[in-house]
């Protein structure tokens, strides 16, 4: 970990009213700062189910990840939100493999999903959140605090959150989106 690394946690999903695309929300420890990051459907799915601590029949692609890393008696040490270039964040997966430490280029999104599985910290580096944070800002009217995308063009906006969404929202959000509604990258 550097000195220059924040550690966050996973504060929730929510989705992009503009476009309906998932957005997972970092949180510092005090609470006042937030990175939100958009991320895809599945990737969002598989933070959602080792938050919610949902078994499945047969696992997913982050858990099949952390099988394989049981078995090679590897450890997740940190996840690392190292850089921002052209809106798309960069990010490592710290492993340690007996006394051997390993750094793994990956997506955010990826990682986040593997390190909710392992319960291992997410660390972002200071330059990320001076580029990317969003202040987290209280209603006045209600006291309540404001989504981050909210604070972009509107304070009526009010985000859903992932396990509020029933299946027949699931379905229609799924059946209107097309690859061209994903203007980001992972």
């Amino acid at each position: 970990m550097s000195e220059t690394d924040q550690e966050m946690f996973v504060a929730g999903l929510v989705l992009d009213p503009a476009s309906n695309a998932p957005i997972v929300i970092l949180k510092n420890s005090q609470g006042d700062v937030c990175l939100p990051i958009w991320i895809g459907l599945a990737e969002a799915t598989a933070i959602a189910s080792a938050l919610k601590n949902v078994d499945l029949a047969r696992p997913m692609t982050h858990d099949l990840m952390t099988n394989i890393l049981d078995e090679l008696e590897a450890r997740v040490v940190q996840i690392r939100i190292k850089g921002l270039q052209e809106n798309t964040f960069l990010a490592d997966i710290d492993l340690a493999i007996g006394e051997v430490s390993k750094s793994v280029d990956a997506r955010p999104s990826d990682a986040i999903a593997l390190a909710v599985r392992v319960n291992a910290p997410i660390m972002v580096a200071t330059a990320v959140l001076d580029q990317a944070q969003v202040q987290l800002v209280i209603d006045e009217n209600t006291g309540e605090e404001l989504p981050p995308t909210a604070r972009v063009e509107s304070t009526e906006f009010v985000a859903e959150n992932f396990a509020n969404i029933d299946e027949e929202k699931w379905a229609e959000i799924l059946d209107g989106m097309a690859p061209d509604d994903f203007k980001y990258k992972m």
